[in-house]
């Protein structure tokens, strides 16, 4: 059974927990990316496959949606917007479950709902490993999608044990986990990918090896948190008032708390969903884009990826964790009209990467920084909880904004998309900057 946590917490507890928290971020999210770069052959593996009733239903409502256009969408796409689907199923899912394991954190401890989240991240990499069909893969995704809760219940925890000073600093190491995994998993997948093991599962399903890595990866991290890991979540009750008076002083300070937080809680929450709205839909749009124009290869993408997650994991580890939050929030909102402005008119490579330089700023800050400033207006009661819908309201913007967007992108054109997407980021930076305080 964990340890209670103790009732002084020490800059040494901290930097230890966090120094877990760290170590577990890199394996979690490390085999979360091993797959990403090998959904298109993934997919092509599973539409090859005869009889595949399941698949085919997905691909005539999705000819359908192609259909809806006036301009021609290459059958190319085909299985990026499979892939987009599943991901808005991925995130609709999170959207449902955060909620849910932020408030059993509040009630059951961070520890007890980060083992129980880790057992249904290893179910579904499992099932991955036997995916040789379709169905099972799409039962994988829908596990993950319910049980992933990782990164939610670290930064929890990171919250737990760090100080309104220190807390900006703390979550960008968040970030910088982010931005590791995402620069090397992509590569350490595509590598997988080409091996074989000499195991009978591999001859039905060729991608085994990247999926049995994955789960080697969750497994590893799954003990390490077990042995490593103690409960951070405070003590939901104090039982040693001095005096009444006390007592009735804590009580206000309380309920002035969760007055404020409420307000805070909502803005930021909306800030989180209307950025991961647009956002995410530039992002999915992207590949289209750089084809398009560039004639890209998996390979270009690969780099263009990587280039923005390279920048982004310094920018985290300076300016993110010495800045303010809301100053992070809004030097990242800024960066993405930026972005989106200048997407709309790139001729070049060049001119390409620029943009992609704005791009890794919004990836390195603004989701960092909202997350600071929600822990900040948040007491202990009810973290888990608050955190929780706060990752369900951004979630719900990934799950909607690809298809948003690029119906814009189709219907309207590449021009006309990226200039409204970076006059929607002009209008959530507004909102930011009349409505969040440093």
């Amino acid at each position: 059974m964990a340890q209670s946590p103790p009732a002084v917490r020490s800059p040494a507890y901290a930097k230890s927990i966090l120094k877990v928290l760290f170590v577990s971020l890199i394996f979690d999210l490390l085999s979360f990316t091993l797959i990403l770069p090998l959904f298109p052959r993934l997919l092509d593996f599973y539409k090859a496959q005869p009889d595949n009733v399941v698949l085919e239903a997905i691909f005539t409502h999705l000819n359908t949606f192609k259909a809806s256009f006036h301009r021609p969408i290459s059958n190319r796409f085909d299985v990026v917007l499979l892939g987009g689907a599943l991901g808005s199923l991925f995130s609709l899912l999170q959207a449902i479950s955060s909620p849910l394991l932020g408030a059993l954190s509040d009630r059951h401890g961070r520890r007890t709902a980060l083992l129980y989240s880790m057992l249904g991240n290893i179910a579904s990499v499992a099932l991955w490993v036997f995916a040789t069909d379709f169905p099972t893969f799409l039962a994988s995704r829908v596990v993950g999608g319910l049980s992933e809760g990782n990164v939610q219940l670290a930064i929890a925890i990171a919250t737990d044990v760090s100080t309104p000073e220190t807390r900006g600093a703390t979550l960008a190491l968040v970030g910088v986990a982010f931005s590791i995994a995402f620069t090397f998993g992509p590569m350490l997948g595509a590598y997988l990918a080409s091996q074989t093991l000499a195991l009978t599962i591999s001859d039905q399903n060729p991608f085994a090896t990247a999926a049995l890595f994955s789960l080697a990866l969750l497994v590893v991290e799954t003990v390490f948190l077990y042995v490593k890991l103690p409960e951070t979540r405070p003590l939901r009750e104090v039982k040693d008032l001095s005096s009444e008076t006390a007592a009735e002083k804590q009580i206000r300070v309380e309920a002035e708390r969760a007055d404020q937080a409420k307000t805070g809680s909502m803005l930021l929450n909306a800030t989180h969903f209307l950025f991961l709205l647009i956002f995410s839909g530039m992002e999915f749009s992207l590949p289209f884009m750089t084809f398009d124009l560039f004639n890209h290869t998996p390979a270009d993408s690969g780099k263009l990826l990587g280039f923005i997650g390279l920048l982004a994991s310094v920018l985290q580890g300076s300016f993110v964790r010495r800045a303010k939050p809301a100053n992070v929030v809004k030097t990242g909102l800024v960066s993405a009209a930026v972005s989106f402005f200048l997407l709309s008119r790139v001729n070049s490579q060049r001119e390409l990467y620029v943009a992609a330089a704005f791009l890794a700023v919004t990836s390195a800050t603004v989701v960092t920084g909202l997350t600071a400033l929600v822990s900040l207006r948040i007491g202990e009661k009810d973290r888990g909880r608050v955190l929780g819908g706060f990752r369900s309201a951004g979630q719900i913007g990934r799950a909607t904004g690809p298809l948003l967007f690029c119906s814009l992108y189709w219907w309207a054109g590449r021009q006309t998309a990226y200039v409204v997407g970076g006059t929607g980021m002009v209008g959530v930076a507004t909102l930011v900057w009349s409505g969040l305080s440093v």
